[in-house]
């Protein structure tokens, strides 16, 4: 699959949103107004769980104790510990082994690894499920599972996946695998409460509730070929009919964690109507795998407002030293701007790798209307070359990092179904920085001189994607 294959889903998207433009403008105001002060909550005790259930206060501090020994500035990971505590949701979990997957062979075997050695059930989420050689493993891999008792459920999003036909799903569904579609587009399938621009944009697999993996990544032939690799690479094109790989990001957690990812499933197949999921050990007991503290949050249009945007926009207002964000589409809303050059003018060092090439380039435009005011705050800005930037990661101060489905659009943070990990982590944080410096390495600054002598054609095209920046 190229990109000309992905670029009618996104514009499909579009035409969606478009579609129901006044209902939507006045759901906007759903985004939260998250202010600075959380402060007062960080004396206070914070809760943590591990695989038996919640821990108790010295235990908790033990854990801390361990990851306080990994860094010299203490103070920081308390701080967004604390931080991160204060946040209503899910908990924070103890006991975590979590593996960094860069691009799509890394991250598909050590998935294949997973599934292979399940015993009890598989429950797979996507948006994208393409009918590809990448596709076409993963079916025959989880009907070899199904027929060996494992039970397997897949969810997909009917949008994502408007390019599969519905013939591939069928010899899974003979299998015995539960099949269920997010919000099908066929009017024959329509839902009561259904809402044509709610999306499940989640990727998502757990495990017999131990192994979770969670990132941006597909399950797609457009990831079959590393972006740092020197090797000579099965073409992938862009809009621009340029040949180019995708670069994108995945985490492997085990550990007692996986469990709350295996809750935010099973709720979204319960909301969806999903067949009954059965008795296949969904909830064990989960013995420890690692040190590491980690937060599972997901979003859901249903909710008050967005868990993911509140922890974006908490860690950020409360960063210190450094924000490193990596992000595919990057649209983002008045308060995020805002907490971003408050930021920089504060003394952070703020640095965004965006893509330089995009699969929609209305989004790729609507990005750029923002890079003037954030140049002007002090805000450095890189564009990644040569590979197509699907990522959605951030690292702050070194020891808070996030990976998941999330972009920093309105889209993600109103109408679509997120997931994402926050691993609170100073070793983790290390793994993540080389990460991110790698991918700055292969980048290009945007300085505000530069900019300000792009030719008036590129404004244009700005100003005229940002018109829609609240729809994309």
């Amino acid at each position: 699959m190229t990109n000309k294959n992905i670029k009618p889903r996104r514009w499909c998207a579009t035409l969606l949103v478009l579609a129901g433009l006044s209902a939507l403008l006045s759901s906007c105001s759903s985004l939260p107004t998250i202010v600075p002060d959380m402060d007062t909550q960080s004396a206070r005790t914070i809760q943590m769980k591990g695989g038996r259930g919640v821990l108790s206060e010295a235990q908790s501090k033990a854990v801390l104790e361990k990851l306080r020994a990994q860094n010299a500035d203490n103070t920081l990971l308390d701080r967004h510990v604390a931080i991160e505590g204060a946040i209503t949701g899910s908990p924070l979990v103890t006991g975590n082994k979590v593996t960094l997957l860069i691009d799509g062979p890394a991250t598909y075997a050590s998935m294949q690894q997973a599934i292979q050695a399940a015993r009890y059930h598989i429950n797979m989420e996507t948006y994208i499920m393409e009918d590809d050689e990448v596709g076409r493993q993963f079916a025959d891999l989880l009907i070899a599972m199904q027929k060996k008792g494992v039970q397997v459920n897949l969810m997909y999003d009917s949008v994502g996946a408007l390019n599969t036909p519905r013939t591939f799903f069928q010899p899974m569904i003979d299998a015995g695998i539960q099949v269920l579609e997010y919000n099908p587009l066929n009017p024959t399938q329509l839902r009561k409460d259904w809402e044509v621009n709610q999306r499940d944009h989640r990727k998502l697999l757990v495990v017999d509730g131990k192994t979770a993996f969670v990132g941006g990544i597909n399950i797609s032939s457009v990831y079959s070929s590393g972006s740092f690799s020197t090797r000579k690479k099965k073409p992938r094109v862009n809009a621009e009919g340029e040949q180019i790989p995708w670069r994108d990001t995945q985490v492997r957690i085990d550990g007692p964690v996986a469990l709350e990812f295996q809750k935010l499933f099973v709720d979204t197949w319960n909301k969806q109507r999903g067949p009954a999921l059965g008795d296949h050990r969904y909830f064990p007991t989960v013995a420890p795998a690692g040190n590491e503290i980690v937060r599972a949050i997901g979003s859901s249009p249903d909710d008050p407002y967005s868990v993911i945007y509140a922890t974006f926009i908490s860690a950020i207002q409360h960063a210190e030293k450094a924000i490193y964000l990596t992000n595919a589409y990057f649209v983002p809303d008045p308060q995020l701007r805002d907490s971003l050059k408050d930021a920089a003018r504060r003394g952070v060092d703020v640095r965004l790798i965006l893509p330089s090439h995009s699969d929609s380039s209305l989004v790729l435009y609507a990005s750029r209307s923002f890079y003037q005011e954030l140049l002007e705050a002090g805000i450095r800005i890189y564009e990644r070359q040569d590979a197509l930037l699907h990522s959605k990661t951030a690292l702050i101060d070194g020891v808070w990092s996030t990976i998941g489905s999330t972009n920093l659009d309105w889209r993600s943070f109103v109408y679509n179904q997120e997931i994402n990990a926050v691993i609170l982590s100073p070793q983790f944080g290390v793994q993540m920085k080389s990460m991110f410096d790698r991918d700055l390495g292969a980048s290009k600054e945007i300085t505000k001189e530069q900019w300000e002598q792009r030719p008036i054609s590129e404004r244009m095209k700005e100003f005229g994607a940002s018109v829609w920046a609240r729809l994309l």
